[in-house]
């Protein structure tokens, strides 16, 4: 191919990397719009470059694409902007763009939480990373594109493994607590409603409730109650003050007339049921629990 001249063939041999590409460059910028961007421009310096010596075209141009990306993470950061375009959530799902290797890269395992651990590093981090890990080029070929020795090329992407390994921690962490906290609002708002079946729903069948003898005195039915339909029985239209609230870390309720908790229920959630409730009325025994809100919650 004559430099500054694509012909048909050189335009195919592009086009059979171009999903590739894309690829790469989605997962260095988080963002569709800007990863067509970098590819667009990795096509123009293709055009310009007499590639017929390249022996291996696809190693190349990710090469290209790469230098393309980690100027623009620099600019990026440069100006401080949020690395994490706001067309993010609303990119093309798998299947929508026609490209197989964008849509697994972005229908993968963790998805937009990976995007958001990427975010936080940085720039050569980042590159090192997506190229070795996801894309399994090796550091000799990443170290020219970060102008690092093969060894420094090593330790950036370790350092940023495990930076995206505490990242997927967190975010796994993040998400349990969510679904653990949808299931006690569930939970409270059929009890407070006297939705029966809704309040059987969210119950494991051999579920435990387990109080305390403050509890009892006040009315609670016993000491132990075992079973759906008899938990769904005794909460069925209670729990209108009940709040929702982090027991010792966990998701849990909470009475608190006045601001003063009377009545704390820790909820052991299993598979999005609620397996098991303990129900602590004792004064001294609240004293002791760590009793917080959920991250947001006002």
């Amino acid at each position: 191919m004559n430099e500054g001249v694509v012909d048909e063939q050189g335009a195919a041999e592009f086009e059979e990397h171009r999903a590739h590409l894309r690829a790469v460059a989605f997962r260095m910028l988080g963002s569709t719009g800007e990863a067509d961007d970098a590819v667009q421009e990795a096509w123009m310096r293709f055009a310009r470059t007499d590639t017929a010596a390249v022996a291996n075209l696809r190693g190349w141009l990710t090469t290209v694409v790469s230098r393309i990306c980690l100027n623009l993470l620099r600019s990026r950061r440069h100006r401080q902007e949020d690395a994490l375009d706001a067309d993010l959530p609303l990119a093309a799902g798998p299947g929508a763009g026609g490209d197989p290797e964008l849509d697994a890269v972005m229908a993968d395992s963790v998805g937009l939480a990976l995007q958001v651990v990427l975010d936080a590093l940085g720039p050569a981090e980042r590159v090192a990373f997506v190229l070795h890990d996801l894309f399994g080029v090796p550091f000799d070929r990443i170290a020219p594109v970060l102008d690092r020795t093969t060894e420094a090329t090593r330790q950036l992407a370790s350092r940023a493994r495990r930076r995206v390994r505490e990242g997927r921690e967190r975010a796994e962490a993040d998400r349990d607590a969510r679904q653990r906290k949808s299931v006690v609002e569930a939970f409270l708002s059929a009890a407070r409603d006297g939705r029966f079946e809704d309040l059987l729903a969210v119950l494991d069948p051999d579920i435990t409730v387990v109080a305390d003898a403050e509890a009892v005195a006040t009315g609670f039915s016993g000491r132990e109650v075992i079973g759906a339909s008899a938990v769904a029985a005794i909460f069925n239209g209670q729990a209108k003050d009940a709040v929702t609230v982090l027991v010792d870390g966990l998701a849990g309720a909470m009475w608190a007339p006045g601001g003063t908790p009377r009545s704390v229920l820790a909820f052991a959630v299993v598979d999005g049921k609620v397996a098991s409730i303990e129900i602590m009325n004792a004064p001294d025994t609240i004293a002791t629990l760590e009793l917080a809100a959920f991250p947001g919650q006002g």
